[in-house]
């Protein structure tokens, strides 16, 4: 018999897996649209100073920024190194294969590399999970972990559950199996990311990390009362809860995200004719701005992919119409 994980799918959880399903199809053109690479770079940015901000490390935003862009920042060599190394990761996002247990070892070894020895490699030694001096989580055995991991990985990749729901079971199950002798936190938010980013690619620029970081009490609490329930159903209902509001936030940035003219010549000459006149033809458009049709088909086409312009009605009859 195949191995799953414990846990219920609730009311709560089927509602908001419905919710974020409707809602993602409206942010789905961040992923790529041209005029949102600025966001998506300042998203990757936050992502990687929530998720290390978690980890204790200091560095502002500002100094995890000029590391970035290769500038010279004073702070502790290991916080630095973090950023470098979460950095290298995250830029491998979209190559990584969620159901490859190689990719998460592949994944750590550039998380952790120069800040611990074992960094790709399982823990070989028993860990546990301390708040101050108190044990609240004592990991399985070293020996299992291998076993554990495997066993995990292939119910990810056969189980018909939602990919929402797979993902926080993982998340979960990978927290309390605790793999690594260290960054078990950052790679278990990683992951998470991963797998979402392979059901839909918007993904890769949703901060899941930041998410946490902005309920981190009541991520921990989550992850507390899984523990004590002995299956992930309370982690799933909170995360899918975040991501639904992360969402949400979201969509109303992008409404409210002032967007840039076009800075090409032939593409800002034609907008502002249709804008002048939405029902000349392409042959009047090229007259008016002293360019071929075949410019002005392309320039069209390029509004038409970036959401700017649609055309309402026939080629003939029809006329532009500005969303933008």
């Amino acid at each position: 018999m195949s191995y799953r994980p414990p846990f219920e799918i609730t009311a709560k959880a089927i509602n908001l897996i419905s919710e974020i399903s409707e809602k993602i199809g409206i942010i789905t053109a961040l992923s790529d649209n041209p005029f949102h690479v600025e966001l998506r770079k300042k998203n990757r940015i936050q992502t990687i100073h929530s998720s290390l901000a978690i980890e204790q490390n200091t560095l502002s935003i500002e100094q995890m920024t000029a590391i970035i862009e290769g500038k010279r920042v004073l702070g502790a060599p290991n916080e630095i190194q973090e950023v470098k190394n979460a950095v290298q990761a995250y830029n491998l996002l979209l190559e990584l294969n969620p159901y490859e247990e190689n990719d998460l070892l592949r994944a750590h070894k550039l998380m952790m590399a120069d800040l611990v020895d074992r960094n790709g490699k399982y823990r070989s030694e028993g860990v546990g999970i301390f708040d101050g001096n108190e044990v609240v989580h004592v990991a399985p055995p070293a020996a299992n972990v291998p076993f554990l991991m495997a066993d995990l990985f292939s119910w990810l990749k056969n189980s018909s559950e939602h990919p929402l729901i797979k993902s926080c079971v993982f998340h979960y199950e990978f927290e309390f199996i605790h793999p690594f002798p260290d960054g078990n936190g950052r790679m278990g938010r990683f992951w998470q990311t991963v797998i979402l980013k392979e059901w839909k690619p918007v993904f890769a620029w949703i901060p899941v990390e930041t998410l946490v970081k902005e309920h981190q009490a009541e991520y921990y609490a989550a992850l507390t009362s899984s523990d004590k329930d002995a299956d992930s159903t309370s982690f799933i209902d909170f995360m899918l809860e975040i991501i639904s509001k992360e969402i949400d936030k979201i969509i109303k940035n992008q409404n409210d995200e002032p967007i840039n003219e076009p800075t090409n010549e032939p593409i800002k000459l034609v907008l502002d004719v249709v804008r002048k006149n939405p029902y000349l033809s392409k042959e009047m458009i090229a007259a008016e701005i002293g360019k071929s049709r075949a410019t002005v088909t392309r320039a069209l086409a390029k509004l038409q992919n970036d959401g700017i312009i649609r055309r309402i009605g026939s080629n003939k009859n029809g006329h532009w119409e500005i969303i933008k």
